[in-house]
């Protein structure tokens, strides 16, 4: 397709490789070829970047050879070669090589693209100890900056104060260090993250010895954590000397924290990974996190940088596809231990939240209205956790079944066999002769027969349920536990004030309705609640959502209204986690639903539930997103009751994530539709 939209350059996203490849000891001529032979490889899958071993030119571990004219002429002649290829080639290649410079030998990387030069970057930090004596051979780059170096018949910035920044690709911004650099308290990386380099990369050797590869990946993914930014890490591998040391050529791809891509180790064939970074969230999370900043404000004067400009010249109206997971529930991973993790740390969010607030107003009951759907049901799931932890009796939950006049016979049942199953205190209240009475009193055209089901006749309904709870509460000395799901509070599908909105504490205000799925879903396979449990959570889980406020056959489907709530969890995740753009956002939400068959799946989620989306039906759904979110629902959220934050980017509150004007223009948004095509 050639449409912008779908090209990942379109979104911000850049193509990386990292390669391992085979190496010949001290023969710059076979490596250099080798090298031409995967950066070749690189540009025929469209990367922008390649980035090879340390000292891959020449390989790692020759010692003394490194003194020997020969071998850095040979290394010379390689780079020139490699030059001279690169020319048709699109990516920029960082490779490593011993390069003589006033009268000292440096370990160096060497970033190239389109037979330039763009700058020599030496090792800063060279080990001399246990196995390794660089500093035999190597003079560090600590103190080099501003200089230039002679390589190849051209002339290249040369220090390790050099930033490669792409002229025509907002927020690529490139930093070279080599292996040690890496390890020690503050690498050069680190510093340069804070002077804007977006990408991070590590030409490594670092041989292999038990436990060390466990140890490598977590300083690559902590410290693209807390730098913000993507780690490419590339060691040397096939090849290379065994004298002394093995070498298992690991290659490793981070972004925030998150592994991308990683090569098996010990391969006996050269490997290639790609991944295809965001650049766009590194630049919003660098954006929110204030202390990012912060931080680098204090150390703006430790390091003075130049940067480099290039054109990198990426494609932006091609679809090469998209090099990256895309999880289509982003609040729910798709791991089954992360999952089962992530539930438990959810569920003890929300029963100790629940805990606290009745030991602090030193209250020992809750009402709750149990209408036999998802998210009552999780709320007395929590309520009853909450009261086994106090050492209270479950009596002391007050659940109450509030039929009104539109009311189903398997919602109703449903929540009886809740209630029974979890052995709560339990009453049923029929509201529908207060509604009658309501709409008589206003004058309502239903009051008289007609069959007009507009928001007054649903509200009369919401609000006759929780005016009736809030006075329960009072004459029992309780306190109302909220029900409403963080989905339902993006897109305002909910009665303000006297209604559904409001509760004294509401554990279920940030946990989107996916989420509320999974978290019951949990229960039920475990029977955490007791056997007798499973049928009825599993029966409610397979009950269509539906507020039951229309009669007959104008029964609601809520996903008829407001869409999916799996694609709107999906569009709220990216619109207030990062601000994303609603084309991006659609571009990530067509990579996750467009065909069911393909990525991963909670196990969790029979086959038969595992729908696909199309491009038309995201953007229709997006756009009802956008104008219920932006244009129609604030005040709801800013007049929230107290609950828990479970999740990332994952509360409404105007005490917590996200703080907005309840009368602002949803048109900035909806304008951004038109380039969806």
């Amino acid at each position: 397709m050639t449409h912008p939209f779908f090209s990942l350059h379109t979104h911000g996203f850049i193509r990386a490789a990292v390669a391992c490849p085979r190496v010949r000891v001290a023969d710059p001529a076979f490596n250099v070829a080798r090298t031409i032979e995967m950066a070749r490889d690189a540009d025929s899958r469209r990367a922008s970047l390649v980035l090879f071993p340390e000292l891959g030119l020449s390989a790692y571990a020759i010692d003394d050879l490194l003194q020997q004219d020969a071998l850095l002429g040979a290394v010379e002649t390689a780079l020139g070669e490699l030059l001279e290829e690169s020319r048709a080639l699109h990516p920029i290649i960082a490779v490593g090589a011993p390069l003589r410079h006033r009268g000292r030998l440096y370990n160096c990387a060497v970033a190239i693209l389109r037979g330039r030069v763009l700058a020599v970057t030496p090792k800063t930090y060279l080990p001399n100890y246990r196995e390794f004596y660089e500093k035999r051979h190597f003079a560090s780059g600590a103190f080099v900056a501003g200089e230039e170096i002679a390589i190849a018949g051209q002339i290249a910035p040369f220090g390790s104060d050099v930033l490669l920044e792409a002229a025509d690709f907002l927020g690529l911004v490139i930093h070279m260090e080599v292996c040690e650099d890496v390890w020690v308290p503050i690498p050069p990386s680190s510093r340069a993250a804070l002077a804007g380099a977006t990408v991070l990369l590590n030409l490594s050797a670092s041989n292999a010895i038990v436990g060390k590869s466990d140890y490598r990946q977590t300083l690559c993914a902590t410290h693209s954590a807390r730098c913000l930014s993507a780690y490419l890490y590339s060691a040397a591998g096939q090849g290379e000397s065994t004298t002394d040391l093995a070498w298992d050529g690991e290659a490793l791809i981070y972004e925030k924290g998150d592994l991308l891509a990683k090569a098996p180790r010990f391969s006996d064939d050269p490997q290639l990974i790609l991944a295809d970074i965001d650049l766009g969230r590194l630049i919003a999370e660098r954006a929110r996190q204030g202390t990012f900043g912060d931080c680098a404000d204090m150390e703006a004067g430790a390091t003075h940088y130049r940067r480099v400009e290039f054109e990198l010249a990426a494609p932006r109206d091609a679809d090469i596809g998209l090099l990256r997971d895309v999880p289509r529930f982003p609040f729910v991973p798709n791991d089954e231990a992360r999952l089962a993790e992530l539930c438990f740390e959810a569920f003890n969010i929300q029963s100790h939240g629940l805990e606290q607030r009745l030991r602090a107003s030193h209250i020992e009951k809750v009402v709750i209205g149990v209408s036999g759907g998802l998210d009552s049901t999780q709320a007395l799931l929590v309520a009853v956790t909450a009261m086994e932890r106090l050492g209270l009796p479950r009596a002391n939950i007050l659940a109450y079944t509030l039929p009104a006049l539109a009311t189903t016979d398997r919602t109703k049942n449903n929540a009886w066999r809740l209630i029974r199953a979890l052995g709560v205190t339990a009453q049923e209240i029929d509201v529908s002769a207060a509604c009658e009475r309501m709409l008589e009193d206003i004058g309502h055209p239903a009051s008289r027969g007609e069959a007009v089901y507009d928001a007054t006749y649903e509200n009369v309904q919401a609000g006759a349920r929780t005016s009736l709870l809030f006075r329960l509460a009072n004459f029992h000395d309780a306190i109302v536990v909220g029900t409403g799901d963080l989905s339902e509070l993006a897109l305002g599908w909910c009665t303000y004030g006297v209604g559904d909105q409001m509760s004294h504490y509401n554990v279920n205000g940030s946990v989107p309705k996916t989420l509320i799925q999974h978290l019951i879903r949990w229960c039920a396979r475990d029977a955490r609640f007791g056997p007798e449990t499973v049928a009825v959570l599993t029966d409610i889980l397979a009950t269509e959502i539906s507020p039951e406020l229309v009669p007959g056959d104008k029964a609601q489907r809520t996903e008829a209204f407001v869409g999916p709530y799996a694609l709107q969890d999906f569009n709220l995740y990216y619109t207030t986690r990062y601000g994303f753009d609603p084309v991006k956002t659609a571009f990530l939400s067509w990579h996750a639903w467009r065909d069911a068959q393909a990525g991963q799946w909670p196990s969790v989620i029979a086959a038969e539930d595992r729908v696909a989306y199309d491009l038309p039906q995201i953007k229709q759904w997006l756009a009802v997103f956008l104008r219920r979110f932006f244009a129609t629902s604030q005040f709801k959220r800013s007049a929230l009751p107290n609950g828990p934050k479970v999740s990332s980017g994952g509360s409404l509150s105007p005490r917590g994530d996200w703080r907005a004007p309840s009368d602002s223009s949803p048109d900035a948004w909806l304008s951004a539709l038109s380039r969806i095509p």
